[in-house]
């Protein structure tokens, strides 16, 4: 095992060298956040991959192949598949507007109305989704090191906190690219092949376990229908998500490199499913949870095993940091900027900026709040053992609440803000109270809670006057990608852009996924 060891001190090290590295490169509150918004193909497609697929997509996807065979694909495919539909159909409109959080996307869309709630939904989502990733590393660290829980949970988060404050989105970039290299060497190009030739190839497979296993749609209608409406959707609109594309350094960036990732994706879900049906045949009396773990230490050799589970590492590392600093974003941009305009925060000036924003250093600030979000975060994975009601409930209010006016705000110019906030608070509060009845687990709650959301946004939005004409402009021009970033110095002779009325918080103009679930349909383990 000291070669193994030796692999993952390398690269734990290479994490917090990269932190250090980044750090030197975020000099702005655009560096800090969104890399600058410079990321081209390569780097942008490998870092979005990277998020999306972590602990739920590796050691989850494992264990539903375990428990299903190849329609155990299906969870990771779904997700693969929402990316492909945002790239494709959103992401090029998203990476124009040129704002930092989902909720920024809704103030600019509705005139400065509907972001607050929002924030504060996003926010308790990618809190919960950044907590469940912490969790995961209890898992990985005892197969690797046999540490208990706490010490396991304080090890990996300290480290994933250490590089995402020291460098914020560059360091989260640039740790995600040797993540997702990692993530393909050691699941595609090492464990794929080894378990299958361990397992006597697909031939012998096929003879040793049931025809189900083999069945596409094995694990059920039903359940591949519950994937694509969280999964699919939820990678439509979660903060994590979104605020990697705003990294692209281009609309062609965003959708070709989203795209190159959404097929990779698709990959990965086959390979899981096939990873998890060669361990049922090496071990046919396992819990799905332990597969992966179980045939990592059990048939792969000493160095490669290393490897192997530092792509475990990789998986969680991308999810949990992609969540950690979409979480301190959206406290610091939607909620804690918003407070403290209630309060008597300057006014913005005629360019959008807040006057004597020249005088506060955004990007410690920005840092400081991942590093109070982190520490929270690591605080309530070791209090909780187990947070999938707690991360169920905060996506189905997600996708319930804020699917439908983020979408109608995108495809629907005839939607208000009237019609955007009681979307919200009717498709809330229809999730809480399915969750009553049906219980958190249960697919009711947010199904129906859509249906109301979709129901009440068209209703309240037909029967109140239209948006703004002044605001509609504004987003025009800024989804056209005419509008200059917020903050930004116009060119001399610049024409000014009509906008909406300012409100309140750090963006210049009012103004916004692996979110990811293990307690949908049959899925275990930890998410992202």
């Amino acid at each position: 095992m000291a070669v193994d060891y030796a692999v993952i001190a390398v690269y734990l090290a290479g994490m917090l060298a990269m932190g250090w590295w980044g750090m030197r490169r975020a000099k702005s509150k655009s560096d800090f956040l969104v890399a600058g918004r410079r990321l081209g193909p390569v780097m942008y497609s490998g870092t979005i991959a990277a998020i999306v697929l972590g602990g739920a997509s590796t050691i989850g996807g494992v264990g539903l192949g375990y428990q299903y065979g190849l329609s155990g694909a299906w969870m990771v495919l779904t997700i693969g598949l929402g990316l492909l539909a945002l790239s494709v159909f959103f992401s090029a409109r998203i990476a124009r507007l040129k704002v930092y959080t989902v909720s920024e996307m809704l103030d600019l869309r509705y005139g400065g109305r509907a972001g607050v709630i929002s924030g504060v939904v996003m926010w308790a989502y990618t809190l919960m989704l950044a907590v469940t990733s912490t969790i995961a590393y209890a898992t990985i660290f005892d197969v690797m090191f046999d540490l208990n829980r706490t010490l396991s949970i304080i090890l990996g988060g300290s480290i994933v906190v250490a590089y995402s404050t020291l460098g914020g989105m560059w360091s989260i970039t640039l740790t995600d690219m040797v993540q997702f290299v990692v993530k393909t060497v050691g699941i595609l190009l090492l464990l794929l092949p080894i378990a299958v030739i361990k397992a006597g190839g697909f031939s012998e497979m096929k003879a040793q376990l049931p025809t189900e296993y083999f069945d596409p749609l094995g694990i059920g209608g039903e359940t591949i229908f519950t994937y694509v409406l969280i999964y699919t959707f939820g990678m439509l609109i979660g903060q994590d998500i979104w605020q990697r594309v705003f990294t692209a350094r281009s609309d062609t960036t965003a959708r070709w490199g989203g795209m190159a990732a959404g097929t990779y994706c698709l990959v990965y879900a086959v390979a899981g499913a096939v990873i998890g049906t060669a361990a049922k045949v090496l071990y046919p009396k396992l819990a799905a949870d332990d597969a992966f773990a179980t045939i990592v230490k059990e048939e792969l050799p000493m160095g490669v095993r290393g490897l192997v589970l530092a792509a475990a590492l990789a998986a969680v590392m991308s999810t949990s940091s992609g969540a950690l600093i979409a979480c301190a974003t959206v406290a610091n941009n939607d909620i804690w900027s918003r407070l403290r305009g209630a309060v008597g925060r300057p006014a913005p000036g005629p360019d959008g900026t807040a006057q004597g924003d020249d005088e506060i250093d955004e990007v410690k600030g920005n840092r400081l709040f991942i590093l109070v979000m982190g520490v929270g975060v690591i605080a309530i994975a070791i209090a909780l053992n187990d947070v999938v009601q707690a991360l169920t409930v905060a996506y189905n209010l997600l996708v319930g609440g804020l699917l439908v006016p983020i979408l109608g705000g995108l495809l629907w110019k005839r939607g208000t803000a009237a019609g955007a906030l009681a979307a919200v608070a009717v498709g809330g509060t229809a999730v809480i109270g399915l969750m009553w009845h049906y219980g958190i687990l249960a697919n009711e709650p947010v199904m129906y809670g859509l249906l109301a959301s979709l129901a009440v946004y068209v209703t309240v939005s037909l029967a109140t006057p239209p948006t703004d004409p002044e605001t509609l402009a504004a987003w025009r021009e800024r989804v056209a990608g005419r509008a200059p970033e917020p903050g930004a110095t116009p060119e001399p002779g610049a024409a000014a852009v009509p906008g909406p009325a300012a409100v309140p918080g750090p963006a210049a103009v009012p103004g916004p996924a692996e979110g990811q679930r293990s307690a949908v349909g049959h899925t275990g383990g930890t998410s992202g």
